[in-house]
């Protein structure tokens, strides 16, 4: 997964996913997903698509993009619901692998510094808070 990584952030010069994803062919939309969805992945006639609640703050966009993102590289041929009640309760092997993607995207290249925590790192890359158990 780090080579992975590395070769995309040194191919599009940024660790960006919305930029990477731009770059790989992806097409971004949003919409209202209710209440539970943050974001989806999904095929429809070879073009890919990653969709994202419209109404989640910057960093939880930014950081479903990248989570995203982790389901195309990681997991093609897969079209997967992020759903709140999985994330977070009993997250399955392919959404742990897509939030572990997304931590190690979102703070590519940055380590934490003398005497900081996982947690500061996290914050300053924009990474929720809520993501620190899959930064290792």
């Amino acid at each position: 997964m780090d080579k992975l990584i590395l070769r995309l952030v040194r191919k599009f010069q940024t660790r960006d996913p919305f930029v990477i994803a731009s770059g790989l062919g992806i097409h971004i939309r949003y919409a209202d997903l209710g209440h539970e969805t943050r974001g989806f992945y999904y095929k429809k006639l070879r073009r890919r698509f990653i969709v994202i609640h419209e109404r989640l703050p910057d960093d939880w966009q930014r950081f479903v993009c990248a989570h995203e993102l982790g389901h195309d590289r990681l997991h093609p041929g897969f079209s997967r619901f992020w759903l709140d009640e999985q994330s977070f309760v009993n997250v399955g092997k392919y959404e742990r692998q897509a939030n572990k993607f997304a931590v190690r995207l979102l703070t590519s290249g940055d380590t934490i510094g003398r005497s900081e925590s996982i947690g500061e790192l996290l914050q300053r890359n924009g990474v929720p808070k809520e993501m620190d158990k899959f930064y290792f």
